[in-house]
């Protein structure tokens, strides 16, 4: 499986930010308090785009909710309310299922295109998660190929 991954660092009022910190396992953890005691580091969001996905999974909502119980307890989230599973889209090329899962420190969504067998995958949480483990997990669950993934640290 081909992977590239990339962490994108931002810029608040105008002023750099300390940049988030690797752990040698790709996860990021927060930096020292920014002055005036406030986190320097609020959360992550991370986008991943699975590419050659195996058709049959990505067009089942039953593995699609399987999908979502098994990463949250992989990553430790906890879900809150049930996971919305809806397939819609007139136009061929963006018709598929799209869902949605709260859980108690954010969101999890996705988009699932069945002309390209794609699965666009997000991932924003306040409690910190590897974004690595999370595309291992999802790229192989759907049957991917290769992914494309971008972590962007919430500040």
């Amino acid at each position: 499986m081909k992977t590239r991954s990339g962490v994108t660092t931002g810029r608040a009022g105008g002023a750099t930010k300390a940049a988030p910190r690797l752990r040698p396992s790709g996860a990021l953890q927060a930096s020292p308090a920014a002055p005036g005691g406030e986190p320097a580091l609020w959360g992550l969001a991370t986008s991943i785009d699975i590419y050659d996905c195996d058709p049959a999974t990505i067009r089942d909502a039953d593995r699609i909710r399987r999908f979502v119980v098994e990463l949250c307890e992989l990553i430790e989230m906890q879900r809150f309310g049930d996971t919305l599973v809806v397939h819609f889209g007139e136009d061929e090329r963006v018709a598929g299922y799209s869902m949605v899962q709260l859980i108690e420190t954010s969101l999890i969504s996705a988009h699932f295109a069945n002309q390209t067998n794609t699965v666009y995958l997000d991932v924003f949480s306040c409690k910190m998660y590897d974004p690595q483990v999370v595309e291992t997990f999802a790229c192989s669950y759907f049957g991917g190929s290769r992914c494309i993934t971008h972590s962007t640290p919430r500040l």
